[in-house]
């Protein structure tokens, strides 16, 4: 797929005096190759690429730039667990899509086989009121629509949850950060519940980070297509906003999450980044939390139209019903002093139930 590309002219003068700046500006940093995903924000000095990687920077810079919408409407609050229907759903149609073949398969050739004396197996004919049907078409269709049934099960059952979630939803945490949190370092913070109810057990808070879709307009004028033009590969045409201009993005396909309420603006089901990665995992306990940082070098928080690094907090609580329930708090993370670079940044579907926080 083509590759969104911005350029921005950040400062005029000497080559020197422009190796200075950069020493006072974010690091560069990638996240895949062209083969694979790529996030990229790199610096040309004259129009050709510069190697930022050996500057000492003196402190970690931090992005003031303003949070995308997105991340305001999506990842901030309570979040509930969808129906674990769906992802069974979703692997159920895998395995039936593999049968499928294989009968097609078998229907194909069997005429074949038939011709040097095997017996077909299923090639027979079951009548259903006035007409006759394949004995292998009376087996396999209703592992075709038994999918959506299920789906709408699981719908109508997230949105009973949602509704009873809304009617009694419980206190805000209270979250102390302790210090700058910064990329490549523990977070420290202290967390006190307001409330703990009767079925809550096993409280834990991890942190992770990971890349948010860039803003569809912006894509849109990289690659030089009209928004209101046929989109470019990898964007779907745009699904009509539930709440807000700018939360569908056009990558998702309406598929992202289960069926959400209309009261919540932003809807009630956490969606994972495309790419993301965790950091260090904590019981939830007094005094001071030390979280690890995540394995690979990671940026700090980026903010711009185009190129989206997101740090979250989430406490995560187990429920005797209806699954983990979450909360998310958007973090603030400084950048590190030298260039990041993750060669196979660690990928998945995007779907909220494919989500194991």
């Amino acid at each position: 797929m083509p590759i969104a590309t911005k350029r921005i002219v950040l400062e005029s003068g000497k080559k020197d005096d422009l190796i200075d700046t950069l020493s006072e500006r974010v690091p560069s940093f990638r996240l895949g190759g062209e083969e694979t995903w790529l996030i990229e924000q790199r610096y040309l000095i004259d129009g050709k690429l510069f190697d930022d990687t050996q500057i000492e920077r003196t402190s970690h810079h931090l992005d003031n730039s303003k949070r995308p919408l997105a991340v305001n409407k999506q990842r901030r609050g309570w979040y509930l667990t969808p129906n674990p229907i769906h992802s069974l759903v979703r692997r159920f149609i895998s395995a039936t899509v593999v049968i499928l073949l294989v009968v097609l398969g078998y229907l194909f050739v069997e005429p074949v086989l038939s011709s040097f004396g095997i017996p077909g197996i299923g090639t027979g004919t079951v009548r259903i009121g006035p007409l006759d049907y394949p004995m292998l078409a009376v087996i396999i269709v209703p592992l075709l629509f038994l999918p959506l049934a299920l789906r709408v099960g699981a719908n109508l059952a997230d949105l009973v949850q949602q509704k009873k979630f809304i009617k009694s939803s419980p206190k805000i945490p209270v979250i102390e950060i302790l210090g700058q949190p910064s990329a490549g370092n523990p977070l420290k913070l202290k967390i006190k519940l307001s409330e703990i109810r009767d079925d809550w057990h096993d409280i834990q808070v991890t942190w992770r980070v990971g890349s948010l879709s860039p803003a569809r307009d912006e894509v849109f004028s990289s690659l030089g297509h009209a928004v209101s033009n046929q989109p470019p590969p990898g964007l779907t045409t745009e699904l009509p906003h539930h709440w807000e201009v700018g939360l569908d993005d056009g990558t998702g396909g309406g598929e992202e999450a289960p069926m959400e309420h209309h009261k919540v603006k932003g809807g009630l089901f956490l969606r994972p980044m495309r790419i993301m990665e965790f950091g260090g995992r904590s019981e939830l306990k007094d005094g001071e939390i030390i979280l690890t940082p995540p394995k690979l070098n990671w940026p700090g928080t980026v903010s711009s139209p185009i190129i989206r690094i997101h740090w979250e907090l989430i406490v995560s609580i187990q429920r005797k019903k209806g699954g983990p329930l979450l909360w998310v708090l958007p973090l603030a993370v400084r950048h590190p002093k030298r260039s990041s670079i993750i060669e196979m940044p660690p990928t998945n579907d995007g779907r909220t139930e494919s989500d194991s926080v």
